[in-house]
């Protein structure tokens, strides 16, 4: 494997982590209970 390739490799695997990091740093700080929404279609409750 060249150099070139080995690079391209890690800095896919750095995306990955990345990636990955966010989405569990998103998921880990979303409030918890219940979200009341009201619209022009009307009550929505839902549990997060």
């Amino acid at each position: 494997m060249t150099k070139d390739k080995l690079y391209i490799v890690i800095g896919g695997l750095a995306l990955v982590a990345l990636a990955l990091g966010l989405y569990v740093y998103r998921e880990e700080t979303k409030p918890s209970g219940v979200e009341i929404q009201i619209n022009e279609s009307g009550i929505s409750v839902e549990e997060n």
